[in-house]
């Protein structure tokens, strides 16, 4: 079984048939799926939040720019990490003018808890556990736990004023024939941070992983 089939368990088999593939990527299979498509638009919170999304460019999680119609290409690949685990990449880029952003993630399921485990960024320092649902449409919903940090000796979990939620909603849009994705990372206190929302075709590669998806680093904080 693929990681979001053990995670969702027998809701999987109520994602629509398309959303079904797109996350039934593992390594048994070797296939992989390339994303394009277009971010309708691109957010930030106030100007505030500006040099705390821009700390996030260097290990490519979040950024400070906006736009619209911003060209975008997701990459998931499944493959073993260097601990053994079945990992699939949720490699998110943004053509933005003049400039090029990535939002790096791996997901691993972990077996404890019987949750995906999200690492994030080039050097996986920031991690968090990921709640499910499945949506009426046959899309997926999925929000963020609590966030581990795990930098040099430093092993700690960020206080939730600090790290807030991030929110991804996904499904295939049959009018369109494109899936649709909305993301919002909220903080408690400052309120909406960071989003984007927009649609992308998907195709299907049977093709190794690149190494230019992988982490700098890898970690267990789990």
């Amino acid at each position: 079984m693929t990681i979001f089939e053990r995670a969702f368990g027998t809701d999987f088999a109520r994602l629509h048939p398309r959303v079904r593939r797109r996350l039934g990527l593992g390594t048994a299979s070797g296939i992989g799926m390339l994303g394009h498509g277009v971010m309708d638009r691109i957010w930030r919170g106030p100007v505030y939040t500006a040099p705390f999304l821009r700390l996030g460019t260097t290990r490519h999680i979040l950024f400070p720019e906006q736009g619209e119609n911003v060209p975008f290409t997701i990459e998931n690949y499944p493959y073993i990490d260097s601990f053994g685990r079945e990992t699939v990449s949720f490699v998110r880029t943004f053509e933005l003018p003049g400039k090029r952003r990535r939002f790096d993630a791996q997901m691993v399921f972990d077996p404890v808890s019987g949750r995906i485990v999200d690492y994030l960024g080039t050097h996986q320092h920031v991690a968090t556990e990921l709640r499910l649902s499945v949506r009426e449409d046959g899309g997926f919903r999925l929000s963020s736990g609590e966030f581990r940090l795990r930098e040099g000796p430093l092993r700690t979990v960020l206080p939730a004023r600090v790290s807030g939620t991030a929110t991804v909603n996904e499904w295939f849009d049959e009018e369109i024939g494109q899936f649709r994705i909305q993301v919002e990372v909220a903080n408690p206190r400052f309120g909406p941070v960071f989003g984007y929302h927009g649609r992308f075709d998907a195709t299907f590669v049977d093709q190794g992983v690149s190494g230019a998806v992988k982490p700098l680093r890898e970690k267990v904080l789990w």
